[in-house]
């Protein structure tokens, strides 16, 4: 894929699809980092299906650090023509996710701390 051309001037003075971004890119890699403690915890601990989720876990915050990075551009086109650049089905599911994640984190937790 080339390279898009940047704009010229900033339209947004508060620089809302860098925010934007930033905010996508910090929870994936916050469920990463998740992901990542919950399956080592798991798999030492309680059990290697749960450990299974924490790879999961992994594996979709990598994969929406990739969607992050590969759409920020996209931010761009809709700013421009007045558009709102929000994606509505990508929040409502990294919504859910992040829940479903923390609630397994959060078993995990009371299971060691009752052990």
């Amino acid at each position: 894929m080339p390279p898009r051309e940047r704009p010229a001037q900033v339209f947004d003075g508060g620089l809302q699809q860098e925010r934007t971004a930033l905010a996508w890119e910090r929870t994936a890699i916050a469920s990463m980092v998740a992901g990542v403690l919950l399956a080592r915890y798991s798999a030492e601990e309680i059990h290697v299906a749960v450990a299974a989720i924490g790879v999961l876990q992994v594996v979709l915050g990598a994969l929406l650090l990739i969607w992050a990075g590969a759409h920020y551009d996209d931010l761009h086109g809709p700013l421009r023509a007045g558009e709102s650049p929000v994606h509505p089905l990508a929040t409502r599911i990294v919504g859910v996710a992040s829940v479903c994640f923390t609630g397994a984190a959060l078993l995990v937790a009371i299971a060691i701390a009752f052990r």
